[in-house]
């Protein structure tokens, strides 16, 4: 998923979060004691977890008929009641099987579609490369033997 797509999709989710209304059939007194009026139909705001966009601040004036508007930073989602749909099973996506062959195959055909993404170096440049990192590796190879036999010298010049 590109990053286009995650903020599209945190914009459309912060939009559709920006008014949470609940059921109007719900009167102070059953609200005052802590009911609902049919619980299947209100809608509950509850946290997301996610702040707001940073653009989008909610303002803290109030409305014309004296109501708070301003709402929180956090941004909140919609809980409503699922229903069962006619005893049909909900279809597992690949990612989510239990079965370790599918797994594998997921995890193949998902290395295979990174691996179209890479930028591969042409012919010229991975034998520049190559030749590179062979003249750096003799170098090194040098440098330590140098100091092991620097070592050696006097460790036995030292103790005899």
């Amino acid at each position: 998923m590109s990053k286009r797509d995650r903020a599209e999709r945190a914009k459309n989710a912060a939009e559709s979060t920006d008014e949470v209304e609940l059921d109007s059939s719900v009167d102070s007194e059953a609200d005052s004691a802590g009911e609902t009026g049919s619980g299947d139909t209100a809608t509950v705001a509850r946290p997301s977890g996610k702040r707001s966009p940073r653009g989008k601040r909610p303002s803290l004036a109030k409305d014309d008929d004296g109501d708070d508007d301003a709402g929180s930073a956090v941004a909140t989602k919609e809980k409503t009641k699922d229903k069962k749909t006619d005893g049909k099973r909900k279809r597992v996506k690949p990612e989510d099987s239990r079965n370790p062959f599918i797994k594998l195959w997921v995890f193949l055909t998902q290395v295979v579609s990174e691996l179209k993404k890479v930028i591969w170096p042409t012919r010229k440049q991975l034998i520049q490369y190559t030749i590179i990192v062979l003249i750096f590796v003799i170098i090194m190879v040098a440098f330590i033997s140098a100091l092991d036999l620097a070592f050696a010298k006097a460790v036995l010049w030292l103790f005899g």
